[in-house]
C-alpha cells in the first residue's frame, strides 16, 4: 500500500503555530520551536525532535507553551518515525480538550501510517480503529486498518471490515475491488469460514469470474449435507457453460448422465465439444471415447424415430412431467424456444412429482435461451437437497452472462 505522507499534518500543525503563538510564548520555548519547523519542512525530522525536546526542557511552561511544544512533538516524531513519542503526544493533546476533531483525525491517520511503515501492525489497527473513531474517513486507512488486521492475526476482524466494505459497494452499485475479495477469501480461509468464504467465491465469480473460482464454488456446494446425487448433471451443465469442465472423465460421465436422462441432443453436444477441445479422442481411453460417440449418434437416432410418440405420450399423461423433461431435453440440445413453451405446459398442468427441479430446469433453459425472466425463475427455486443452491450460482452466471 502506498506509504502515508506527513505534509497536510505537517502543514495543518504548523499553522496552528502559528496561530497559537499570538499568545505569549517565551523565547526559550519559542524559538527551538521555530528551528523545529523550519528543520520539519526541509524534511529533518530527528533533528525537528531534538529541538522539541528542548523547547519542552524549558522550565515552568504555560499551557500555550506546553501545548504548541506537544503540537510539534507529534509532527516531529511522526516524520521520524517515532511512534511512541508520537502517541504520547496525541493522548497528551487529546486530554487536554484544545485539539479540533479534524486534527484528531488527522494525527491519528498519521500515527497509524507510522506503526503500519514499522510493520507494528497491532499498534496500526488500534490507531486505524482510532482514526475511525475520532470521524475520519479517508479509505486509504480503511484499507491500512484492515491490512493491518489481517497482518496482526486478527481475521474475524479484517473479515468483518471487509464484509461491510464489499456490502456497501454493492449497495452503491459498484462493484467490489478483487483485491478485497481474494483478502477476505484468505482471511475466511484463515477463519475456517465457510460462510464467509462462500460470500466472497460467489462474488468473484460474478464480477472477476475465474475458471478456479467457479471449480472452488461447485465443488463446496456438491460437498455439502444432503445435496442430492439427482443434481449432478445439473452440476456438470453449469460447469461447462462456465468454462470449468476440462477432464475427459467429466466429459465421458457428463455424456453418459445426459443420455440416462433422455437428452441425447445434449449428450451429442457434450461429446463434440470434448473431441474439438483435444480432451477427448486421445490418449489410453481414445477408444472408448469414441464408443461413447457412437453409443450417443445411435440414441439420437432412436429418439427422432420415437419423437412423435414420445410428444403423444407426454401430452396424454395426467401429470406434467413428460412435458418437462421433453421440453427440457429440447432446449439443451438447442431448441430452446420450442423446448420452454412445452416445458411451461408441463409446468402449468401441474401434478409434478418434483416441482422445485422443475423451475430449476426451466430457469437453466431460460439463462441458455437469454430469456429475461431466468433471474425471477431462478429466485423462486426452493429446496434443501441442492436445487436452490444450484439456482443460486446459476443465477450468478446469469447476471455474468447477460
Amino acid at each position: 500500500m502506498k506509504q502515508l505522507r506527513f505534509a497536510v499534518l505537517t502543514v495543518a500543525l504548523l499553522a496552528a503555530l502559528g496561530t497559537q503563538a499570538q499568545e505569549a510564548v517565551r523565547p526559550d520555548v519559542g524559538k527551538p520551536l521555530q528551528a523545529a519547523q523550519d528543520l520539519i519542512k526541509a524534511g529533518k525530522y530527528k533533528e525537528a525532535l531534538a529541538k522539541v525536546r528542548d523547547a519542552d526542557a524549558v522550565g515552568n511552561k504555560n499551557a500555550n507553551e506546553a501545548y504548541l511544544v506537544e503540537r510539534m512533538r507529534i509532527a516531529a516524531a511522526s516524520g521520524a518515525g517515532d511512534m511512541e513519542a508520537a502517541s504520547r503526544a496525541f493522548e497528551v493533546l487529546a486530554a487536554g480538550g484544545k485539539l479540533a476533531a479534524a486534527d484528531k483525525a488527522r494525527m491519528a491517520e498519521s500515527i497509524a501510517g507510522g506503526y503500519y511503515r514499522a510493520k507494528d501492525y497491532t499498534r496500526a489497527m488500534q490507531w486505524g480503529q482510532r482514526y475511525f473513531k475520532e470521524g475520519g474517513s479517508n479509505p486509504a486507512i480503511r484499507t491500512l486498518l484492515i491490512q493491518s488486521q489481517y497482518l496482526a492475526g486478527d481475521y474475524a476482524g479484517a473479515a468483518r471490515e471487509l464484509t461491510a466494505e464489499i456490502q456497501a459497494a454493492e449497495k452503491g452499485g459498484t462493484a467490489p475491488g478483487q483485491d478485497r475479495l481474494n483478502l477476505l477469501l484468505n482471511a475466511a480461509a484463515q477463519l475456517k469460514d465457510t460462510n464467509a468464504t462462500v460470500f466472497a467465491l460467489e462474488r468473484l465469480v460474478t464480477y472477476y469470474p475465474k475458471k478456479e473460482y467457479w471449480v472452488d464454488l461447485l465443488s463446496r456446494m456438491q460437498r455439502k449435507p444432503g445435496f442430492s446425487d439427482r443434481l449432478v448433471l445439473d452440476t456438470y451443465r453449469l460447469s461447462l457453460a462456465t468454462g470449468s469442465l476440462s477432464s475427459a472423465a467429466d466429459f465421458m460421465e457428463m455424456g453418459q448422465l445426459a443420455l440416462q436422462a433422455g437428452n441425447e441432443e445434449e449428450a451429442r453436444q457434450v461429446v463434440d465439444k470434448g473431441f474439438a477441445a483435444g480432451v477427448l479422442g486421445s490418449g489410453a481411453e481414445a477408444e472408448r471415447h469414441k464408443r461413447l460417440r457412437d453409443l450417443v449418434a445411435r440414441k439420437v437416432a432412436e429418439a427422432k424415430a420415437n419423437q412423435a410418440a414420445a410428444e403423444a405420450e407426454a401430452k396424454a399423461a395426467k401429470d406434467g412431467d413428460g412435458l418437462v423433461k421433453l421440453g427440457f431435453a429440447r432446449a439443451m440440445g438447442g431448441d430452446t424456444a420450442a423446448g420452454l413453451q412445452v416445458m411451461q405446459q408441463g409446468i402449468a398442468k401441474g401434478g409434478l412429482k418434483r416441482p422445485e427441479d422443475a423451475k430449476l430446469h426451466l430457469g437453466i433453459a431460460q439463462v441458455l435461451a437469454g430469456d429475461a425472466k431466468a433471474q425471477a425463475t431462478l429466485r423462486s427455486v426452493g429446496g434443501s437437497d441442492g436445487t436452490a443452491d444450484l439456482a443460486r450460482l446459476w443465477s450468478l452466471y446469469a447476471k455474468r452472462r447477460n
